[in-house]
């Protein structure tokens, strides 16, 4: 079963209205030591993301130079003088909702080199959580007996003879053994991969029939 982003997520919403001035936002990121926070309107719906990035502009760019004042530096100047979150922020905010899977909210985070995400109620749209990149890797430590449930369910949907398998579970680590047909077992290994939680999987001691004679398995996929 996917993990998904309710089962991970905190429940606060770290956010600050548009109006929040400068020092209110830095409160808010030292309060829940956070990198980055929400921008709401007046009805709780994120419309964009305050970072540490967008502040610190004010004190890594020179304040006049010939450069700051060409045609492709306007929106960025403006930025460096801006005292608002309306104005600081990057718009749109990149949102997820409680039942988006963990594996889609951690692609988010890396195509936009984010470090959380505001997590918003499907249905209103307003902001109900926030999820971070410590927040996803808990996936990495769920139950060993969950895990095992996953990877047998995973046995018993893609072997015909689920019996024969054996998967040894440690710490996210999976090995499978016994006895399983060439195109099950490619199949199989694809499925663990997939699963919430695991690290690697291999393959350990175990017969493979090929079910064409031309048939080659390779040792791992």
């Amino acid at each position: 079963m996917s993990v998904e982003v309710k089962d991970v997520m905190g429940r606060v919403a770290i956010a600050v209205e548009m109006e929040a001035e400068f020092a209110e936002i830095v409160a808010a990121m030292q309060r829940f030591k956070v990198g980055a926070v929400a921008v709401v309107d007046a009805d709780r719906r994120p419309v964009g993301v305050v970072s540490e990035d967008d502040l610190l502009l004010r004190e890594v760019v020179p304040r006049r130079t010939f450069a700051s004042f060409g045609p492709g530096n306007r929106a960025r100047r403006r930025k460096e003088r801006a005292v608002r979150a309306a104005d600081l922020m990057t718009s749109p905010a990149i949102v997820v909702t409680p039942g988006t899977s963990v594996k889609s909210a951690a692609r988010l985070m890396h195509e936009h080199r984010v470090k959380q995400l505001p997590v918003i109620d499907p249905v209103t749209g307003r902001v109900c959580g926030t999820v971070h990149q410590s927040d996803l890797l808990r996936v990495f430590i769920r139950p060993a007996a969950d895990l095992a449930a996953d990877v047998t369910a995973a046995v018993h949907a893609v072997a015909a003879n689920p019996e024969a398998v054996t998967c040894d579970v440690d710490r996210g680590m999976v090995t499978v053994a016994g006895e399983i047909a060439d195109v099950e077992l490619r199949r199989l290994l694809r499925e663990i991969r997939e699963i919430d939680g695991v690290i690697d999987v291999a393959v350990g001691e175990i017969t493979v029939t090929a079910t064409t004679p031309e048939a080659v398995f390779p040792p791992l996929l």
